[in-house]
């Protein structure tokens, strides 16, 4: 079982910039897909970011050039590092990480990081 607990959202202004954090409470492994993805109101949970299984990264159009992923399995964090913010970029922000097991595979969620984009 892995909990996983983002930090880092907040209010900045457009053109600002923030890192969020995810924090697993248990090992990553290489071996796991993780990512961002965000909810703004009114609309379904979207990709941001994800890096897949084979190390490969996703970023979904609207947030190329703009948003960094990144991982430190040795001490069970993932980041997402995100520069220009725009409006709309304002959602609630989660971690997810995707386990491989033998049966199928398990999906964690975290609970979510409100990030607001607003002069």
């Amino acid at each position: 079982q892995v909990q996983l607990v983002e930090s880092g959202g907040g209010l900045v202004q457009p053109g600002g910039s923030l890192r969020l954090f995810c924090a697993a409470s248990g090992r990553i492994f290489s071996a796991d897909a993780v990512g961002w993805y965000r909810q703004a109101p009114g609309n379904e949970r979207e990709l941001c970011a994800r890096i897949n299984r084979g190390g490969s990264i996703d970023y979904a159009d609207p947030v190329k050039g703009r948003f960094t992923i990144s991982r430190d399995n040795a001490k069970n964090m993932v980041y997402l590092e995100m520069n220009s913010l725009r409006p709309e970029d304002t959602a609630v922000y989660y971690c997810y990480l995707q386990r491989q097991l033998a049966a199928g595979t398990a999906d964690y969620w975290g609970q979510g990081t409100q990030v607001t984009v607003s002069s």
